[in-house]
């Protein structure tokens, strides 16, 4: 069965975060999603999505903080990152706030672990562009390791991390979800295979009917459960024809965008996707 969630961008033009994850739950879908992004330089450029990137990137709540929020308004609704930029994060806050956040809600925290797209974005935090990759498999490792154990090491590359202890644990055994949101080359499969827990592409951009197929494959290979691994399609809106194309991969879970400056017109774009919806 697939589960319905919704991502959000809140930004100090829309209503709260809280008040955003009330209605969704409220509404019955699944998850909540917030995204990232520190800055927005005027020399990025476009965007994945196209040559204009959106005005709510450079003016989103910060990420953890709007998690913050959403968990004292909701009591069962699934939190997520959508996405997480990974290398621009010292791993070890990161590893607190998602710890905290998996502990406050009870268990509910998932993590969309993106690789950044952003050269000057990423650059602004002084790393570098051809590091990302490893950066991010460094510092899910190192994540990981806070979160298991009581007296925690990690030595890599890039990042490390003297012999410390670090409370509270997640609520999940061995820490929240870890989904990676990118389109699929031999780079990301091999992440998907060894350390991902789920794949969230962009439905309608990147590449689902060539990709799926050969990652499912590659998980069976390395002898990975495909119970144990989510997928969920991101960015689709109330059209039917494509939510029907979407399920026909039969994805555990689909993610629509919805937002508002106002809880009305937040309800009234729910109520859409939700007429849209089979059934």
């Amino acid at each position: 069965m697939t589960d319905y969630g919704i991502i959000a961008f809140a930004t100090d033009q829309t209503i709260g975060p809280g008040a955003i994850a009330r209605i969704v739950e409220e509404q019955g879908f699944e998850s909540i999603w917030f995204p990232e992004h520190s800055h927005l330089p005027t020399a990025s450029g476009g965007w994945p999505g196209g040559d204009q990137i959106p005005p709510g990137y450079a003016r989103t709540i910060d990420q953890w903080v709007a998690l913050g929020s959403a968990l004292e308004t909701t009591s069962t609704i699934r939190l997520g990152t959508g996405m997480t930029l990974v290398p621009q994060h010292d791993p070890i806050w990161l590893a607190k706030m998602a710890a905290s956040v998996d502990h406050l809600s009870g268990g509910r925290l998932e993590v969309g672990v993106g690789y950044v797209w952003n050269r000057a974005e990423l650059a602004d935090h002084g790393i570098d562009f051809a590091t990302r990759r490893q950066r991010t498999r460094e510092s899910v490792e190192l994540m990981r390791t806070l979160w298991s154990d009581d007296l925690a090491t990690y030595s890599g590359e890039h990042v490390s991390m003297s012999e410390s202890e670090s409370w509270p644990k997640p609520i999940q055994e061995g820490g929240p979800p870890l989904v990676i949101g990118a389109g699929v080359g031999p780079r990301t499969l091999a992440d998907l295979v060894g350390w991902a827990d789920g794949w969230a592409p962009m439905y309608g951009r990147d590449d689902i009917a060539g990709k799926l197929p050969e990652v499912k494959a590659a998980l069976t290979e390395a002898g990975r459960s495909l119970d144990s691994f989510s997928v969920s399609f991101f960015g689709l809106g109330p059209d039917p024809a494509a939510i029907e194309g979407a399920l026909s991969f039969e994805p555990d879970r689909v993610v629509f965008g919805a937002g508002g400056a106002t809880e009305e017109a937040l309800a009234a774009q729910l109520s859409k996707i939700r007429s849209a919806l089979p059934g």
